[in-house]
């Protein structure tokens, strides 16, 4: 049987970035906009339907407590603030000062400013530095792609029950999959999706949302 799937053309995915609510959103689109003049930077940042995706997940999860390891100017912490629950609390980790100052202002015109504790640190260590008795609802990992394991190891213990962690870049801008695979980050990530996917503590499917979205659940 033919494998079943769509490949993207830039018109349709347009369309399909048209196809969701507030599409438009201007405080989303203004950020787009200033992070895009970083220049190649910019690739850093998740796409707009990633960003959807994450604000709808974390609202249907009823998430009251959620971490992102690697916010670099603050799309994606604006998107999981708005899913959360009134009273939630996104603890957002990133090792730049200046990045993070711009996401600090769209964040306040965002209104989520309340919701988002931002810890500047390189990210393992400021997750062993976390409360102890901190639990979380879901864990968004964005950060150094060596590193991916180390954070998910850190950050599995303090998730709950059927919460659930979200990888960034996991297919690795369609790298994955063929050999040789040499550079560093490529082969971490290639590792993980395989101990994923073998890894009796999660159940997980990997979704070709933008650049591949690696989706687990506690068990």
């Amino acid at each position: 049987m033919k494998a079943k799937y769509t490949s993207l053309t830039d018109a349709l995915y347009t369309y399909l970035c048209e196809c969701r609510s507030n599409a438009r959103d201007p405080v989303l689109e203004a950020l787009r906009t200033q992070t895009e003049a970083l220049g190649d930077l910019s690739r850093m940042q998740i796409s707009r339907e990633q960003g959807s995706f994450l604000t709808i997940l974390t609202a249907a999860l009823g998430a009251r407590f959620a971490i992102e390891v690697g916010t670099f100017t603050g799309f994606s912490a604006i998107c999981l603030a708005r899913g959360l629950v009134e009273g939630g609390q996104l603890v957002a980790i990133d090792r730049s000062a200046e990045w993070t100052s711009i996401a600090k202002r769209f964040w306040i015109q965002a209104g989520v400013q309340t919701k988002i504790d931002l810890r500047l640190g390189e990210a393992i260590s400021v997750l062993k530095n976390l409360d102890p008795n901190q639990v979380f609802d879901l864990a968004f990992i964005d950060g150094d792609k060596t590193e991916y394991d180390a954070y998910y190891e850190l950050i599995l213990p303090r998730l709950r029950r059927n919460g659930l962690v979200l990888f960034d870049n996991m297919l690795w801008g369609g790298r994955l999959g063929a050999k040789p695979l040499e550079d560093p980050d490529g082969s971490a990530l290639d590792a993980l999706n395989r101990k994923l996917s073998r890894d009796g503590r999660v159940q997980t499917v990997l979704l070709p949302i933008a650049d591949g979205i690696q989706f687990c659940r506690k068990l």
